[in-house]
């Protein structure tokens, strides 16, 4: 690390991107249990968003595994280690003016801590999908609620593995009584008016 030296403040900043842009860049990071809708919903509001002329990029906990973070396992190491890494491409993305949403269990308390930390206060919300385990297993399109309860999925948060609730996060959204239309139109309203000032 003694030998790497930052170029950050020679490139463009992010202030001058964004005037490009004319958006502001941020991060939602949506977390709940598995199934309870944060792809869903972070689709839904891409789509809308883009419609309206802003550019967004949605970084899925399973796209993610799939590439940049395939060689990680669901240890709790592991696991932190998979939100450093989502972090620091989120604030990546950020830092270009981008409206990044990011889909992640990340049950655990300190977890969600340090990618706020790595991501900057000022950018990052987070966004609690706020479903209960029952209405999540009813769900469970993947089955992993099913392999979960007979040991076939290990470490799985609710069911091995507990999942920490947000204490004070920036909006929840809950999903009891709501379908996906109106679950997104919450989260919409909520960023249109952080990302639209420079319209």
């Amino acid at each position: 690390m003694d030998n790497l030296f930052s170029s950050n403040h020679e490139l463009i900043s992010k202030a001058e991107k964004e005037k490009l842009l004319k958006q502001k860049g941020i991060c939602l990071w949506l977390t709940g249990l598995s199934g309870s809708g944060k792809t869903s919903i972070a689709k839904t509001v891409s789509k809308k968003l883009h419609i309206e002329g802003f550019i967004t990029k949605v970084l899925d906990g399973d796209n993610i595994r799939l590439g940049v973070n395939r060689n990680l396992t669901f240890s709790d190491e592991d696991r932190m280690e998979n939100i450093r890494r989502t972090a620091e491409i989120s604030k990546l993305f950020v830092d270009c003016g981008i409206v990044t949403i990011c889909c992640l269990v990340s049950p655990k308390k300190n977890m969600r801590d340090i990618a706020k930390k790595i991501v900057g206060d000022k950018n990052f919300h987070e966004v609690f999908i706020a479903t209960s385990l029952e209405d999540c297993e009813i769900r469970d399109t993947k089955g992993l609620y099913q392999k979960a309860r007979s040991g076939k999925v290990l470490n799985f948060t609710g069911v091995s593995s507990s999942y920490e609730t947000p204490i004070k996060p920036s909006l929840i959204i809950p999903t009891k009584e709501i379908n996906i239309e109106e679950s997104s139109e919450i989260l919409y309203k909520f960023v249109f008016p952080l990302i639209s000032e420079l319209r």
